[in-house]
């Protein structure tokens, strides 16, 4: 198996997209800890089905827009599992509405937890990162990051933020062996894009070249390319994930 023994670090990882990069790691014999702002018992569920796959899977309840949170669950990870080979940067809200209409904080909360979100986990491992000389960070951008949409300011803002970041890193942690990539999916079937009405859907499937949505394994299945050894000279780069729909 391509991750035998290292260890993953998933953030929002008890569902969605986070959900099966867990499951797609852990079948490539990866050490699952998923991170939530959710109770220990809603994550109770992704946890056992980890565990009934053979993996070893542990959940720890942390804020990623709270750096304190992010810091101390990270040092409290590396005490118990000896480091972080792989952090996958999942985990993020969507608070959709035209800027006219926008309330302040529905643009902080965005950026805080997705852009914010993403730079605390980055700071937080960072240092263990350098010192092992090895490492691979994957963080979940957005098509939206890379043509804006309408209704996401906020959201395209913060996932554009995360691709200038993700390149930033790259380059700053290249010459340790650290590889820093991000990943742009685009329409994904996942329960944020469930609460679309029938109508919707298929005005969206019409426009991916693709004609369909992609699903969470699509999404997933880049990732662990991107966390294994088979990627190990690719550093700074945007994938995008989306049957096409951004090109």
């Amino acid at each position: 198996m391509k991750l035998e023994g290292k260890v993953a670090l998933v953030t929002g990882g008890s569902r969605g997209i986070g959900f099966a990069t867990c499951k797609k790691l852990a079948s490539e014999g990866a050490v699952i800890i998923i991170t939530d702002i959710c109770d220990e018992e809603k994550a109770a569920p992704a946890i056992k089905e980890l565990q009934d796959m053979g993996a070893t899977a542990k959940f720890y309840r942390s804020d990623v827009s709270d750096m304190a949170s992010v810091t101390e669950t990270v040092e409290a990870i590396i005490q118990e599992f000896g480091g972080i080979d792989i952090l996958v940067n999942n985990a993020g809200i969507t608070r959709d509405m035209l800027v006219l209409k926008m309330e302040d904080s529905d643009f902080s909360s965005v950026i805080d937890i997705n852009l914010k979100g993403t730079y605390n986990m980055i700071k937080a491992t960072y240092k263990q990162f350098m010192k092992r000389r090895s490492g691979r960070i994957i963080s979940l951008a957005s098509v939206v990051g890379l043509t804006g949409n309408a209704g996401q300011a906020n959201y395209s803002a913060s996932k554009a933020g995360i691709i200038g970041l993700t390149k930033s890193v790259a380059k700053e942690l290249g010459a340790r062996g650290v590889t820093v990539n991000a990943v742009a999916p685009g329409y994904i079937a996942t329960e944020m894009t469930e609460v679309l009405s029938d109508k919707v859907k298929k005005s969206i499937d019409a426009t991916i070249p693709m004609k369909r949505r992609g699903t969470p394994e699509d999404v997933a299945n880049v990732i662990c390319f991107l966390a294994s050894d088979d990627a190990s000279y690719v550093t700074g780069e945007v994938i995008r994930i989306d049957g096409g729909l951004a090109m």
